[in-house]
């Protein structure tokens, strides 16, 4: 499928430039230098076995999943990874970002009102939360954080990212993104990539770092990946989602007893969408999780 040569052309492209990554600091390997060829075929074969593939060569479909188990040695596989799609309430995740850059700086204080507000936005995708802590961030200073040399989760290079240029209300957007015109945007690579850096210690400190994770736990709203890993024992899910009209998304870090530990994001742009994410996430679990795990039932 397309995607993953586009991502490796997009990594060698960054390569020959001799440019170097936010996810590369202090030893931790690069996403975009992890691709597994056996992992992407084998993702590459469950979506067409969950009869998506037509799906994915029409980009309605974009993923990417991250076997972190050994985290000095990630394993990447993507479908349509640096596609960038509307991406509803998922985008949240920059805003959470921004707040905690901005807490790490000393111009926020993480007191009871703000940890409750940031909490409700994670957990129950709260859009008077959402639009309440973009303002508190600056409107511009959450994207120019996601822009920056310093995370580099918005990039041209790689053709976006995480962008989050509208509030979450009425109203016209602020600033759309420069490539796409897109107000609430991800790719699923980027998307990774920010759960990656959060795993990694890569994007606040580590106290802050254990308070962003404890904000992506425990999922108030249960459909999409939560829905489709309902069945399986012995997880945590730390996770954003987004849905409006026919967009849906999806990404979290899944972690299982005995070790097991992958990134999965996806986004679909269809009025099923949110059906093949559930299928999708039981689907792609076997892939990191061995077969005696994976299938255990509550």
């Amino acid at each position: 499928m397309g995607g993953y040569r586009s991502i490796i052309a997009a990594a060698f492209g960054l390569l020959i430039n001799g440019l170097v990554w936010a996810d590369g600091f202090d030893g931790q390997p690069l996403l975009r230098e992890s691709f597994d060829p056996a992992l992407q075929h084998a993702v590459e074969n469950r979506i067409a076995e969950l009869g998506l593939a037509d799906a994915s060569n029409r980009r309605d479909l974009c993923l990417t999943l991250v076997d972190i188990s050994d985290m000095s040695d990630p394993r990447v596989a993507a479908i349509n990874g640096d596609h960038m799609m509307y991406a509803a309430s998922l985008p949240k995740i920059g805003i959470l970002l921004g707040a905690f850059v901005e807490i790490e700086r000393g111009r926020l204080t993480l007191d009871a009102e703000t940890t409750a507000s940031l909490t409700r936005m994670i957990r129950m995708s709260s859009n008077l939360d959402a639009t309440t802590m973009l303002n508190r961030v600056g409107k511009r200073r959450v994207n120019q954080i996601l822009r920056s040399e310093r995370f580099r989760l918005y990039d041209p290079l790689v053709n976006g990212g995480l962008w989050v240029g509208k509030e979450y209300a009425t109203g016209s957007a602020f600033q759309r993104d420069p490539l796409h015109n897109i107000s609430h945007g991800a790719t699923a690579l980027q998307t990774a990539r920010f759960y990656y850096l959060l795993e990694t210690g890569q994007l606040v400190n580590p106290r802050l770092t254990r308070v962003m994770k404890e904000m992506l736990s425990k999922p108030g709203i249960e459909h999409k990946f939560v829905k489709g890993l309902a069945n399986r024992d012995g997880i945590k899910i730390y996770r954003k989602s987004g849905t409006w009209r026919q967009w849906h998304a999806d990404s979290a870090i899944i972690e299982v007893i005995g070790g097991y530990r992958y990134i999965l994001t996806a986004l679909a742009n269809d009025s099923r969408g949110g059906q093949w994410l559930a299928r999708i996430a039981a689907s792609l679990h076997g892939l990191v999780v061995p077969t005696q795990l994976a299938s255990t039932h509550l």
